[in-house]
């Protein structure tokens, strides 16, 4: 059997999908000091970093601009956050260095902002820069698009479209429990108005709803996952589920990959994913097994203008 059916078809047979209830199409912001620090500490450093709020604060500001606000601490920290994630007329600090790193290396990483600076500069000048962050982000900026704006706009990305994405670790039914966070990564580009929206790289989530090992009698493993969520260009999380066109997609690559459709079938009003499932065997999908979900609702989103055609 051809690498690429097992893969396919190791999540079309295997694994049923929990269709998610639409929502809002972003993800709560966070409400506290706190919450708001981890996350930008997150994106920044890879993680939550340790200390009294104060320094905390004053870290994140003289990395990124050097000086130190005046204000309360939430005022401090709204103007940390927005600068960090907030698009309104300009797009935001990781909007834009999202659009200089996918110009520069065509996909979009994971990693903390300080990793990817100090990657893309080793990879564009064999050495590292000193400075703010956002001293740095600017000249990246430069290098890739002259003295030319960054070429990133306001687009509006319709309801069900398409993303496809790639599991980023494996996922067993024999170590997973309900609630647990997958992982996976964009597998491809998704352009919009010739706007790339969804780049290849960027980081999703979803959550286990439901696990049911595989028992005596035949009685196979299942496994549900639902909230499905994948960060955009501009860092905004948009809210995803699989419905009816994701399942077309998936159905389709099943027959270029030559598999047989018979016992697949779709149950529920809008399609669940079931069927042919091999007796008494457990779920195991390795990282790397490719899907489709599509978005839940109307987003605006600033994407980077490309020449790239849709697919």
């Amino acid at each position: 059997m051809k690498p690429f059916f097992q893969k396919f078809m190791s999540t079309v047979v295997a694994m049923t999908f929990l269709v998610s209830t639409m929502g809002t199409a972003f993800a709560a912001t966070p409400e506290t000091v706190q919450a708001k620090l981890d996350m930008c500490e997150t994106d920044t450093y890879g993680q939550p970093q340790t200390g009294a709020i104060m320094e905390r604060i004053n870290k994140l500001e003289k990395d990124y601009d050097g000086t130190h606000r005046t204000g309360s601490m939430m005022a401090r920290t709204n103007a940390i956050y927005d600068s960090m994630y907030t698009n309104t007329s300009t797009p935001s600090i990781l909007a834009e260095l999202n659009g200089i790193e996918w110009t520069i290396r065509h996909e979009v990483s994971a990693t903390p902002v300080q990793t990817r600076i100090t990657d893309m500069e080793t990879e564009v000048s064999g050495k590292t820069s000193e400075g703010t962050y956002t001293k740095r982000i600017r000249a990246l900026a430069d290098f890739a698009f002259g003295a030319n704006q960054l070429p990133i706009e306001l687009t509006t990305v319709p309801q069900n479209t398409l993303v496809k994405i790639a599991l980023a670790e494996e996922l067993t039914t024999k170590n997973v429990k309900k609630g647990d966070t997958v992982h996976f990564t964009v597998a491809d580009d998704v352009i919009v108005d010739g706007r790339l929206i969804f780049a290849k790289g960027e980081p999703g989530t979803a959550v286990v709803e439901k696990v049911q090992q595989a028992r005596n009698f035949g009685r196979n493993a299942k496994l549900e996952l639902t909230d499905y969520k994948v960060k955009s260009m501009d860092g905004t999380i948009a809210d995803a589920y699989v419905g009816e066109e994701a399942q077309k997609e998936m159905k389709q690559l099943a027959m270029a990959a030559g598999a047989s459709l018979a016992g697949i079938v779709l149950l529920g009003p809008i399609g669940i994913i079931g069927g042919a499932f091999v007796k008494g065997k457990d779920i195991d999908l390795p990282a790397g097994t490719e899907m489709y979900v599509q978005t839940s609702a109307d987003e605006s989103l600033f994407g980077v203008t490309t020449t790239l055609a849709a697919e």
